[in-house]
C-alpha cells in the first residue's frame, strides 16, 4: 500500500491462499493484483517480500527461488532474522537472485490486510541484516526500499538484531501474555476484570496478536528469548527482595530508575512509530 500510493512500484502483486483475502487486498488499495500462483506472483518481479509467520519462510524460499528473475532481490518483515536468513540466503542466491533480511519496528497487535495503514512505516525504524554473502547493490535496494517509506533504517547482523529484539520485543509480548492469562484467568474472583483499566489494557495490548505468528517467533529466537528471560526473573526476584524488606526507600528508587529510563527514551523518540 505505501509503496503504491507512493508510485514506488510499477505493479504490486499480491500472493494469497483465499479468494476472500485477495478481494480484501484489492478493496484496500494494497495490491494492484492478487492471487493463488506464486510462479504469477513472482515471474518478472524486481523486488519480492515474505511477509507470512517465521516458521514458513523457508519452505516458501525453497519454493519461489527457481521461479526468481535473474537478479532478483527477496527481502522479508519477519521479527526473527538468523534462522530466516540462514534459510533463505543460499536457496535465493543459488538461483540467481539475492536475498537480504529485514525487519520494521512497525505494527500492532491487529492482523490480516484490513489492517494495513499506508503511513505504517513512516518515522519507523526498519533493521536490514546483510551478511558477508550479501551483495551490495542489493542491501542498497532493500535500504533504498525502507528509506522510500518513510522508514529509519538501521543495519546489522542477524544474531545481533534477535539479541536486541527478544528484550525490546519478544520478552515484553512474553509478558503481556503472561499477565493476561494469570489476571484474567477463570480461577480468579469473578469481578477481577471489572478492576483490569486503563493501565492493565495499555500493559496487555500486544497479548491480543496472532498465536500463530507469536509462536513461531518465540521458537525460532528461543536462545535470546530464554537470556532475556532469565534477566527478567532476576530483575524481579531483586524488586521482590526490596519489597519483603519492606524498604520503602529502595523500592522508591527502583521506581525512580524506572522512570527516569522510560522518559530519556520517549524524550529521544528512540524507535518510536505509530501503532
Amino acid at each position: 500500500m505505501a509503496l503504491r500510493r507512493r508510485g514506488l512500484a510499477g505493479e504490486v502483486y499480491g500472493f494469497v491462499r483465499r479468494e476472500a483475502t485477495a478481494k480484501e487486498a484489492m478493496e484496500v488499495g494494497a495490491v494492484d493484483r492478487a492471487g493463488g500462483s506464486l510462479e504469477e506472483a513472482v515471474a518478472g518481479a524486481d523486488l519480492v517480500v515474505l511477509c507470512t509467520p517465521v516458521a514458513q519462510m523457508a519452505g516458501l524460499a525453497r519454493e519461489i527461488a527457481p521461479l526468481l528473475e535473474p537478479g532478483a532481490c527477496v527481502t522479508d518483515v519477519g521479527s526473527v532474522k538468523e534462522a530466516v536468513v540462514v534459510a533463505a540466503e543460499g536457496p535465493i542466491a543459488g538461483a540467481g537472485g539475492c536475498f537480504i533480511g529485514s525487519h520494521p519496528m512497525a505494527g500492532s497487535e491487529r492482523t490480516g490486510v484490513t489492517a494495513a495503514r499506508e503511513d505504517l512505516f513512516c518515522r519507523a525504524v526498519s533493521v536490514v541484516t546483510p551478511t558477508e554473502a550479501s551483495d551490495a547493490g542489493a542491501l542498497e535496494r532493500v535500504r533504498g526500499l525502507w528509506e522510500a517509506v518513510g522508514a529509519r533504517v538501521l543495519t546489522m547482523t542477524p544474531r545481533h538484531h534477535d539479541v536486541l529484539v527478544s528484550r525490546s520485543s519478544h520478552l515484553p509480548h512474553l509478558l503481556a501474555a503472561t499477565l493476561a492469562r494469570f489476571v484474567l484467568s477463570p480461577e480468579q474472583p469473578a469481578e477481577q476484570g471489572c478492576l483490569c483499566a486503563t493501565g492493565f489494557r495499555d500493559t496487555t495490548r500486544v497479548a491480543s496478536g496472532s498465536p500463530e505468528m507469536w509462536r513461531d517467533i518465540a521458537l525460532g529466537n528461543r536462545v535470546a528469548l530464554l537470556a532475556a528471560l532469565d534477566g527478567m526473573q532476576g530483575a524481579l526476584t531483586e524488586f521482590r527482595g526490596l519489597l519483603e524488606a519492606g524498604d520503602g526507600r529502595a523500592v522508591e528508587d527502583y521506581f525512580r530508575l524506572a522512570k527516569e529510563r522510560r522518559d530519556a527514551w520517549c524524550g529521544h523518540g528512540a524507535g518510536l512509530s505509530p501503532e
